[in-house]
């Protein structure tokens, strides 16, 4: 059961409703008019619940479903218990984005500016715009339209905030313009100095950074991620990328469309990654390389030199798929001579 105060509920739905809501097919008419109150697991849902059922591995778990209701695949169906009626769908992990949308939302707070938010008079505002207590808004900045800034969060001078963002309680921005419908959570940090330095006369020369970053449409990064503004060039992160926690991206990187890091991947600076990139858990890249569109690195793995499109890569350092696998396979035959 999803906590109220939390998230607003904002309706429930007959099973015909949500076969429509979902693209499903539902494969008893007779209980079209059933209302259904809430989502839930497949191993918690109970009457008056639907659950979604997509894991082909866990084909046992179907039997043991108490929902009212289920959403699944055809071939999966027949696992499904007796008593739950049965919703057909292709894509049930789509169909569940899609309810989840339709029946429940994050509450947002009320426009307007905390009297304890620090706003220099130069920034400008959008309308709609909730600030939160504490904030820091620096001269010249500009936030869009409908963004949220949370508490204690502070976007520095000149930076710009797309329409329809959050910014999560601590975060800090600096140098940085920001595309719309952005979600930076708690305590990132964006635009910071990049880690760049020459050793003269055996002192470590701090070396000005210059560039900035900027971060396209629909971009997701996580708590405690780390975006380093460009030395020179900018650091680039594209439309639709999905940045999970404390993950670090360098100075002067660029990413391009669609990509995912998963928690603790870390690049160096000035890489290239293509379109819909993949970054297993604590991967990581040495500077200057280049990952073609739709590659995937396994968690784990380290690159070291280039990488073409649509490689699955694994190891350190990495290698194809495959010959990481052989190379296992040697090491446990032969490990037991």
């Amino acid at each position: 059961m999803i906590d109220t105060r939390f998230f607003i509920k904002k309706a429930e739905f007959t099973l015909a409703q949500i076969a429509e809501i979902c693209g499903a097919s539902l494969q008893d008419a007779s209980v079209a008019e059933t209302v259904i109150k809430d989502i839930n697991t497949i191993s918690k849902a109970g009457a008056g619940e639907i659950c979604f059922f997509y894991d082909r591995k866990k084909k046992t778990a179907g039997a043991e479903i108490k929902a009212t209701a289920c959403v699944t695949t055809a071939e999966l169906a027949a696992f499904v218990a007796p008593t739950a009626t049965v919703l057909i769908s292709d894509n049930p992990k789509l169909a569940f984005l899609t309810l989840n949308e339709a029946m429940y939302a994050e509450k947002k707070p009320a426009a307007g500016i905390a009297a304890t938010a620090c706003v220099d008079p130069t920034a400008k505002i959008g309308e709609g715009c909730f600030i939160a207590d504490y904030t820091v808004i620096g001269a010249n900045a500009e936030i869009g339209a409908g963004t949220i800034i949370e508490p204690f969060a502070v976007i520095g001078e000149g930076c710009i905030i797309g329409e329809n963002c959050r910014i999560g309680a601590q975060a800090c921005i600096a140098y940085t313009i920001m595309g719309n419908n952005c979600y930076i959570y708690n305590g990132a940090r964006i635009g910071q100095d990049g880690f760049g330095f020459q050793t003269i006369n055996g002192v470590h020369k701090r070396i000005p950074q210059l560039g900035r970053v900027i971060i396209g449409n629909d971009v997701e990064v996580g708590s405690c991620s780390c975006i380093d503004r460009g030395a020179l060039d900018d650091t680039v992160v594209g439309d639709g990328t999905r940045i999970d926690n404390l993950v670090q991206v360098a100075h002067n990187d660029k990413l391009g469309r669609g990509c995912i890091l998963v928690s603790q991947t870390g690049i160096a600076g000035s890489c290239n990654f293509g379109d819909y990139v993949v970054c297993g858990g604590q991967s990581g890249f040495a500077d200057h390389l280049n990952v073609g569109s739709g590659a995937q690195i396994a968690a784990q793995s380290g690159i070291m030199r280039d990488i073409e499109p649509g490689t699955v890569v694994m190891g350190t350092p990495a290698v194809a798929f495959k010959d990481f696998m052989r190379q296992v396979a040697f090491l446990q035959k032969n490990s037991k001579k």
